[in-house]
């Protein structure tokens, strides 16, 4: 259970406490400017977080301002027991002219990462299992195991007609090491009272009941491959006010490339944006749709969701900062997803400040989503025949349960030079099955 949070900002985000009624024409922005954020967090398990990324972009000589000609992020991120992120994303229309370009390259090392089991509400959390301070305690880690993730992605965009229609291409190599948690790391100087206890954890038992194969059960390298259409009318792509954003794209994974299951997905997205006072206030939705159409999905990348384009880190699913806020990450995984997002977002105020633009945006949001698909999962095992005889399965399992998960909430947004934006997120879970609530602090809009 997380014990403390909290990020250490620039001192701009003390801004927020003044409104100004002058209105100030926009600075014009040229050539390199750059926004950092050190961040600091604090968990029981995982210790301390330390680290900073940085956001350089390059305006040119300013006649395309707020767009940029390059962008470069940087992020490094420990905890002091092992767990981060580190962190290169290049995104750029100039570097081929025509093409939109953008490169990530990512390491993710983490030792306590969420598995709630497949099909959302069939999948049974029991959240006293995870309170240290509950009768029926377990472990906080139970519904955890380590993971370690290499990503290589590449997407490219061109156009079809006209600026609007355009083709989307890229790969995407994988690369997972997944194991149960390390007890030994994690209770490393703790004090008895604090001691992870040596018990199985969800993943160990979904391993003993053959849900997991062995095959599987260590990880594996998943390259993929995608082609889409996309229809793209936005006014501006870090924070559009009105406009819509479309896409369907299709991702193959090909075994003879070295994967262990071949399989192919197909993606529609729909994202929407209104304004409802110039400059100020605007509306926002996105809906999400994405399912199997053939193969076996190794369990391991079943978590991931799939854009055409990397705004942050991670993009996993469903639960967490990137789809639904306030419910526990991956607490919503299936063969078939369905989500939405619909936000409010007022910009409060704008200033100027050390010669760069500033504003302070608030938001307003909900959340939702569920398993459209569910991942087939054999309960005739021989294994899991013998535990079913000698414990309750509805422990564990509540077949036919699944149903739409909501979440809503409250956001902050201190924006630098239009592009460079500091989120805050807080989301509330509408129902218990999914955890209580969340605080996300990162980077841009959530779409």
């Amino acid at each position: 259970m997380k014990k403390g949070l909290f990020l250490l900002l620039f001192p701009w985000l003390s801004l927020a406490a003044f409104s100004q009624t002058e209105t100030k024409e926009e600075l014009v922005k040229e050539g390199w400017n750059f926004g950092a954020l050190p961040a600091v967090t604090f968990d029981t398990d995982l210790g301390f977080q330390y680290g900073a990324l940085v956001n350089l972009y390059h305006y040119g000589d300013g006649s395309r301002y707020p767009k940029y000609n390059h962008s470069l992020y940087f992020e490094v991120s420990r905890f002091t027991k092992g767990s981060g992120i580190y962190r290169f994303y290049y995104d750029s229309d100039q570097l081929i002219k025509g093409i939109q370009s953008s490169v990530d390259l990512t390491y993710l090392t983490d030792q306590a990462y969420d598995f709630y089991g497949f099909n959302g509400y069939d999948a049974v959390f029991n959240d006293s299992w995870v309170d240290d301070e509950s009768e029926d305690y377990v472990s906080r880690v139970f519904y955890d195991y380590d993971r370690k993730m290499f990503r290589f992605k590449v997407d490219l965009q061109g156009k079809l007609a006209g600026s609007k229609f355009r083709w989307i291409g890229g790969m995407n190599l994988l690369n997972f090491e997944v194991a149960p948690v390390n007890l030994e790391k994690l209770n490393k100087g703790k004090k008895e009272d604090d001691l992870l206890p040596d018990v199985d954890g969800l993943y160990d038992k979904y391993l003993d009941w053959g849900l997991i194969s062995a095959e599987e059960a260590n990880g594996g390298f998943v390259p993929v491959f995608k082609g889409g259409l996309v229809f793209d009318t936005r006014d501006n792509k870090p924070h559009p006010m009105r406009g819509q954003w479309s896409e369907a794209v299709l991702v193959v994974s090909p075994k003879v490339l070295g994967a262990e299951s071949s399989f192919s997905k197909l993606s529609l997205t729909h994202r929407q944006y209104f304004t409802l006072v110039p400059k100020d206030l605007s509306f926002a939705y996105r809906l999400v749709y994405q399912t199997m159409l053939g193969g076996e999905v190794p369990f391991y990348y079943q978590s991931q969701v799939i854009t055409s384009i990397m705004t942050g880190s991670t993009s996993e699913g469903l639960g967490g900062s990137r789809t639904l806020r306030g419910i526990r990450r991956n607490r919503v995984i299936g063969d078939g997803i369905f989500f939405g997002n619909a936000e409010l977002r007022w910009k409060v105020a704008r200033l100027q400040l050390l010669n760069n633009n500033f504003y302070i945006g608030l938001n307003g949001f909900t959340d939702f989503g569920r398993v459209t698909k569910k991942t087939a999962l054999n309960l005739d095992t021989d294994v899991f025949n013998a535990f079913s005889l000698a414990n309750d399965p509805k422990d564990y399992f509540n077949p036919d349960s699944e149903a739409m998960h909501i979440s809503y909430g409250v956001g902050v947004r201190v924006a630098m030079n239009e592009n460079f934006i500091i989120a805050i997120d807080y989301g509330m879970a509408a129902d218990k099955r999914d955890g209580d609530s969340g605080l996300y602090m990162g980077l841009n809009y959530l779409f």
